[in-house]
């Protein structure tokens, strides 16, 4: 898909970022300039389609807690997770037992953990460590395992020990079958709590230092971070009955871009009461926003940074201060910096720690009752905070037992318009309208990095993506353009790039 605006009718240029890079999935990005190279308008365009509310239809409800881990390569655990929680309404087993949620719980918060690292450490540090404008062949975490050696490793073993933490309580590291409608099909056993035990000291102190990592980081670069595709906006987020962050389950919590409540304790079985999606033309991912206050105004944002603010307290600790000296930054006000996603990620993995500490220590995850059920209901929706943000499923199911409904709403497509507006504000601030370079591509690349975009199931682990621009006059000539090919390599001018 392609869109390409009447220029020379505007007297606007456009300028095109296709594809982007280090991120899941297939998106482009185009810029509208004026003659004084203002940026007028700013869109992420989502380019592929998936259909999976469509092909999950006429299928076995009990296939679909498996079958929707294939929407992701990288947090398939909380689509498993969310689908096994909206069909525990359909077989009638909610709550589940204590032991299912216990197992749940664990996995969850180990699927949070290990996402959380892999994005900072493998996906986002090369930024933050070498510059947005550093050497391409360098910024990639080959870089940074060459520069940084004890940094990478500690990215490495940080998502290996989530990864274990979910090979034990799913039964794989990626698309396991642990939960199941109406609870789980598997108990921890003694030798995997007693691995994750002795490793957890060490995962601590590796928390720890990827705090103080980011913190600093925020410290050196404190006038670019806090400005940096910046833009206010609405929070939203599940938070527990008493206001704690709940990753697993709770009550929908909304605070406007001051911290205001907009509602509060809402049921996750009546989202659609909440929350409506915008369809523009120009996108395949749709555009969300809270009923009471209207497409203009309702747009929101998710994940760890809105969770953090959200929510009243951490019921950790040493998280909970963490989460403390971050709302110190933002000196009382909200915090609406995309860069203090990476912050708020990291003090979420802290949190995953202490959680899965005290989780292992529960005689619940070796002994209990598996699976309930009781009386079948039609529908259920399952709310569940992943890595990414809020991600909600929403299934209706017949006498037959096939899905006749399926609604997906995943935390990226909860921060689309926060993104585009990311774009809009890093474009007009850094693009100078004249020469476009590698650097000037990657800042707006940084701005949709900080949200961790979840666009499908590919990822470019080097950092290294074919990507092109152009730049067009007033009248739709070609001005300017770039090629990066996949070994990161530019070309300038007209037929670059081209065959």
């Amino acid at each position: 898909m392609s869109e390409r605006p009447d220029t020379a009718a505007s007297g606007l240029r456009r300028v095109a970022i296709d594809p982007l890079s280090r991120v899941e999935g297939h998106g482009k990005v185009t810029l509208l300039l004026d003659d004084q190279h203002r940026v007028q308008q700013a869109r992420l365009h989502i380019v592929e389609f998936r259909g999976f509310e469509k092909f999950i239809e006429g299928r076995p409800y009990w296939e679909v807690p498996v079958m929707v881990q294939r929407l992701c390569g990288i947090c398939p655990v909380s689509h498993h997770l969310a689908a096994s929680k909206a069909l525990d309404r359909v077989v009638g087993a909610w709550p589940v037992s204590p032991s299912a949620d216990k197992i749940r719980r664990l996995m969850h918060y180990g699927q949070v953990m290990q996402s959380n690292a892999l994005h900072f450490f493998h996906l986002s540090s090369p930024d933050l460590l070498f510059g947005f404008d550093s050497e391409p062949s360098r910024r990639n975490i080959v870089g940074v395992a060459q520069a940084h050696p004890d940094i990478a490793r500690k990215g490495v073993l940080l998502r290996k020990f989530g990864q274990e933490v979910i090979r034990a309580t799913a039964g794989k590291r990626v698309h396991g079958t642990g939960s199941v409608p109406g609870g789980v099909n598997r108990l921890l056993a003694a030798e995997d709590r007693a691995l994750l035990q002795r490793e957890l000291p060490q995962m601590l102190a590796f928390a720890d230092d990827a705090l103080a990592l980011v913190q600093a980081l925020h410290a050196q670069n404190r006038p670019l971070y806090d400005h940096f595709g910046a833009s206010r906006a609405n929070l939203l987020s599940l938070v527990r009955a008493d206001g704690a962050l709940d990753l697993y389950d709770g009550v929908l919590r909304a605070r406007d871009a001051d911290g205001g409540i907009l509602f509060d304790g809402a049921s996750d079985q009546g989202y659609l009461d909440l929350i409506e999606e915008e369809v523009r033309p120009w996108s395949y991912m749709k555009f969300p926003f809270l009923r009471s206050l209207g497409p203009e105004l309702g747009w929101y944002r998710v994940g760890p940074l809105a969770r953090l603010q959200n929510c009243d307290f951490v019921p950790t600790p040493r998280a909970e201060a963490a989460r403390q000296a971050l709302l110190a930054w933002g000196q009382g006000a909200v915090i609406h910096a995309p860069l203090a996603y990476h912050w708020a990620r990291m003090v979420e993995v802290l949190h995953c720690l202490e959680v899965i500490e005290s989780l292992l220590d529960d005689p619940d995850l070796t002994a209990g009752e598996l699976q309930r059920s009781g009386t079948r209901q039609r529908a259920g929706v399952g709310v569940i905070e992943a890595p990414r943000g809020t991600l909600i499923h929403h299934y209706e199911v017949g006498d037959n037992d096939l899905v006749t409904l399926c609604n997906l709403i995943v935390s990226t497509t909860h921060n689309n318009q926060a993104m585009n507006e990311a774009v809009r504000v890093v474009a007009r601030d850094h693009l100078d309208g004249h020469e476009l370079t590698e650097g000037l591509l990657n800042h707006i690349e940084v701005a949709i990095r900080a949200y961790d975009p979840c666009l499908s199931c590919a990822t470019h682990a080097l950092g290294q993506m074919p990507l092109a621009v152009e730049l067009l006059g007033p009248s739709g000539e070609l001005v300017d353009r770039v090629c990066r090919d996949a070994g990161g390599a530019l070309q300038r001018g007209a037929r670059a790039g081209r065959p």
